[in-house]
């Protein structure tokens, strides 16, 4: 259901990535590794547990050799399991099923479709070996966040064979980039949490067994959509002679 979210928020951080401006040496390192190799997810937010994100990192980074030491600078990038309903302020949820159709369907099947909109917590964590990098990383992003149209990407939801687009956006936070303790004198980590406000939608299709128009395969990414009900006049007009 959220996995879409993510997706769209890991579009978004490879957009920040490719405009990280390399201002100490660590930093030429971070940019010239490319972006899979120097962003990746944790379990879930980290502030308290940051440093073990850190060293499952390290463990499963394949490109290391057993003389080449752990890549830093690094950002790693958590989401809260907690979900909270959105402010009315910010969207509706859709509650009741609304009947809908997809104009680029070739089909023009009826389905119906409710939504859910809300907030989902997020961190992101610089990790480097010096105070000047983590400094330099962490700044960045939040430069990057600063411009309101960057700050929207896009979640995109499969169904009936069509990719619908749905709003989600990044709300800059008001507090710095904090600093997370660490026993280790050179690691310096620091973290900024985000929240990021969703709209999902939750598509509609009929079950195997019950009444469709029969132009798909209910169960399947190819539904069946729901019969078309014709009104039928009861009294119908007499033909004027």
């Amino acid at each position: 259901m959220f996995e879409p979210v993510k997706a769209g928020l890991g579009e978004f951080l490879q957009a920040f990535y490719s405009e990280v401006v390399p201002t100490t040496k660590p930093l030429e390192e971070f940019v010239e590794r490319g972006f899979p190799y120097s962003m990746a997810w944790a379990p879930t937010r980290m502030v308290d547990k940051a440093e073990e994100m850190l060293a499952a990192y390290q463990r499963n980074d394949t490109r290391q050799g057993p003389t080449r030491p752990p890549s830093l600078p690094v950002v790693l990038v958590g989401v809260a399991k907690d979900w909270t309903p959105a402010e009315k302020s910010f969207t509706t949820q859709v509650s009741d099923p609304v009947d809908i159709t997809f104009p680029e369907d070739p089909k023009k099947r009826y389905f119906r479709v409710r939504t859910v909109a809300g907030e989902i917590r997020a961190q992101l964590a610089f990790f480097a070996s010096d105070e000047p990098t983590a400094k330099s990383l962490a700044a960045q992003f939040l430069l990057f966040l600063d411009s309101p149209s960057r700050r929207r990407f896009r979640a995109v939801y499969p169904f009936a064979g069509l990719e619908h687009e749905y709003p989600a956006q990044i709300e800059a936070p008001d507090n710095p980039a904090m600093n997370v303790e660490t026993s280790n004198k050179n690691l310096t980590i620091l973290a900024v949490d985000v929240v990021l406000k969703v709209t999902v939608p939750l598509f509609m299709a009929p079950k195997a067994g019950e009444a469709n128009d029969g132009q798909g395969v209910p169960g399947t990414d190819d539904p069946a959509g729901y019969p078309l009900v014709q009104e039928v006049d009861e009294y119908p007009e007499e033909p004027t002679p």
